[in-house]
């Protein structure tokens, strides 16, 4: 069952990316996971979506960031264990590779990238509070293969053997512990900040019946009653505003622009 907007906490997805959207939230967390190695976010983009590799699976991300050195960090919050996340971090890395190296392009232009997922459970079962993967020869682990990748999954269930007091207190608070830590204090009050503004609590409404509709009923249904819930609440131009939520919740551009009206050149505007 889906939560009452009310009901969030940082550990829904919606939720998550909306504390994230604040640079320097996002920021702060980055440097804590990697230990202050992120230089200036100079770009956040809120659930990106990769849909223009012909007929293959599209992919969303949750919080998709850019250092002033062209790194690439996909930040990714998971509450429910699917048992898929190796080969989901694998598709990602794939996606972001795609979508960033353009025809013509030599491969050396492949930005440094890291996907780090924070979990509320442990998905590799081993008891760590963070899992961090580079690429290694079996021959000898001390070579690295230097393809600029970094993938890091952290386990909240392991909150207390965290040594970082920084990474421990956010880990506890995935948890549902509340510090008076002030980075967390901050995440609280920009949470208050979201849960306080009626236009993403009806952008969140609209969403969960987009995808409950979807569900239930097929994706047309439930897009063209989204588009008059979009008109009926007060959106500027509920088409428009309709086809960006379709884009969040990973719809192709082909979709939308079906149920809409809209041109691909419209939709790939947005």
């Amino acid at each position: 069952m889906r939560k009452s907007f009310d009901e969030l906490t940082i550990t829904d997805d919606y939720m998550f990316y909306r504390v994230m959207e604040n640079i320097d939230i996002c920021k702060t967390l980055l440097n804590i996971v990697l230990h202050d190695k992120i230089g200036t976010i100079t770009d956040i983009q809120l659930q990106k979506t990769v849909t223009d590799a012909g007929n293959a699976k599209g992919v969303r991300f949750d919080v998709w960031a850019k250092d002033c050195d062209g790194t690439i960090y996909d930040v990714e919050m998971q509450a429910i264990n699917k048992d898929d996340l190796a080969k989901r971090i694998r598709y990602y890395q794939s996606a972001i590779d795609v979508s960033v190296l353009e025809k013509n392009q030599p491969y050396e232009d492949l930005p440094d990238s890291f996907i780090i997922f924070f979990c509320t459970f442990d998905y590799i079962g081993k008891g760590l509070p963070v899992y961090s993967f580079k690429t290694i020869c079996t021959e000898n682990t001390n070579i690295q293969l230097a393809d600029g990748i970094t993938k890091i999954i952290i386990n909240s269930k392991a909150a207390e053997k965290e040594e970082s007091s920084a990474l421990k207190n956010f880990l506890q608070y995935m948890n549902g512990k509340v510090s008076d830590d002030h980075f967390i204090q901050k995440i609280e009050g920009r949470i208050k900040e979201v849960k306080m503004s009626e236009e993403m609590r009806r952008e969140y409404m609209l969403i969960n019946s987009f995808e409950r509709d979807a569900r239930n009923d097929g994706w047309k249904a439930g897009i063209q009653e989204g588009i008059q819930q979009g008109i009926a609440q007060g959106f500027a131009d509920g088409i428009m505003q309709t086809a960006k939520n379709l884009l969040k919740i990973g719809l192709s551009v082909e979709n939308i622009a079906e149920a809409t009206g809209l041109s691909r050149e419209e939709i790939e505007k947005l």
